[in-house]
């Protein structure tokens, strides 16, 4: 009897301190703007995010990892890694040892986990009993329960812009043993509007000024909260966004007629796998016409690229010179009949670089400073959070920390 008394008064004890250490945990909410290229906020369209760098931190630039896709960055993003280490090296890609696809905008293949290396996040969070949510976000909505956010959301580009922010909040009223203090949103329109018209259009000044309006909409709902000082909102975005046009291209696979390959990936990459002993003979003649791009082995690959360790990665790389566009000869002509704008390329070229601003308690206050890399984003928000993350990871603190109040 007195056992049970006594553990029941630790309890009492106890449970305060627990419900005040979780109600003082600050919040994070990272939002991508996809395609948002690093000098689109010096157009003068953007209130919003100029009063968040008066306000929190402004970097040059974030630069993003190789490819500078949509899908590979945003899984370094939120795993810390390249993406020869998380598995997800581009857009679209097959598995050479049982010919299984995965492809954007296939769901079946975007939602199998076993594409998905490394640990996300919100699976981070989640082990360490903090829950999580996403309105989207690459690798959120996999079918495995252990593998994704509490709350998450199938992807639909259709949802408007407005809802997205309201489901936010709603998730942030939610009683505390409920509510969420990691949430991902995600928003595609200067992506969408970057390649339509290019990156100097009038419309995408307008998807510009469209995600900054959607932006300060989620700011005020978000210091309406009773929370509101605790959260912290970091925007980002994937990558950039450069021109491209029909006088530069290269039919990448004149001259290769009588060698039997596979092609995979256009335009700023294309990946080319062959029998070994046709490789050498591939690899000779595309160095020969070397004329806006290079061509490298798989075990030749700058290192700088961090791109050549994962298995599904080619056994040749051939990679374009920033603006040009290498076309496979099975690719539809009229692809840069519609498209004024791509990415993909070298992921240290400036054009690539995509946007980093922050605001709330943990960050300094009106402070800016240079490139920031993307792959530190989730020892950042491990450190805001106070979890642990993982050690395998190819992020550091160290390069990014100086970003925080106090590094802390």
């Amino acid at each position: 009897m007195k056992k049970l008394i006594f553990t029941v008064i630790l309890i009492l004890l106890l449970t305060p301190m627990v419900y005040a250490q979780s109600s003082n945990r600050p919040y994070v909410i990272l939002i991508s703007f996809d395609g948002f290229r690093w000098d689109y906020p010096d157009r003068g369209l953007t209130p919003n995010l100029e009063k968040m760098a008066r306000e929190g931190v402004r970097a040059l630039s974030l630069e993003p990892v190789f490819p500078s896709k949509t899908f590979p960055n945003h899984y370094s993003m939120v795993t810390g890694l390249y993406p020869e280490n998380h598995g997800i090296i581009y857009n679209d890609f097959v598995d050479p040892f049982n010919g299984l696809r995965y492809k954007v905008g296939d769901t079946t293949s975007v939602r199998n986990a076993r594409w998905y290396l490394g640990e996300a996040l919100w699976e981070t969070a989640e082990r360490q009993g903090i829950r999580t949510a996403s309105f989207f976000w690459p690798g959120s909505e996999v079918h495995l329960s252990y593998r994704h956010p509490s709350y998450f959301k199938y992807y639909d580009g259709k949802v408007p812009y407005r809802a997205r922010v309201d489901t936010v909040l709603a998730w942030l009223r939610l009683p505390e043993a409920q509510r969420p203090h990691f949430i991902t949103l995600y928003f595609d329109a200067s992506d969408t509007e970057g390649h339509r018209y290019g990156p100097n259009s009038p419309e995408l000044n307008r998807a510009i000024e469209r995600l900054d309006q959607t932006l300060g909409y989620l700011l005020n709902g978000v210091a309406a909260l009773p929370i509101g000082q605790q959260v912290n909102v970091v925007v980002v975005s994937d990558h950039g966004m450069t021109r491209i046009d029909s006088t530069r291209t290269v039919a990448i696979e004149t001259g290769l007629e009588d060698l039997p390959h596979r092609i995979q990936g256009y335009g700023p990459l294309v990946m080319i796998s062959a029998a070994d002993s046709l490789l050498p003979k591939i690899y000779q003649r595309l160095r020969e016409r070397q004329n806006h791009y290079r061509v490298y082995r798989r075990d030749e690959m700058p290192t700088y690229f961090h791109f050549s360790r994962h298995p599904f990665i080619p056994a040749l790389l051939v990679v374009a010179e920033i603006g040009w566009s290498l076309l496979p000869d099975h690719f539809p002509g009229a692809y840069l009949s519609k498209a004024r704008g791509n990415h993909g390329y070298d992921n240290h070229h400036l054009d690539m670089h995509g946007i980093f601003f922050a605001v709330g308690p943990a960050f300094k206050n009106g402070y800016r400073c240079g490139t920031l890399r993307n792959i530190d984003l989730y020892p950042l928000i491990c450190r805001i959070l106070g979890i642990m993350p993982r050690e395998n990871i190819d992020g550091t603190l160290e390069r990014i920390e100086f970003i925080l109040k106090n590094g802390s």
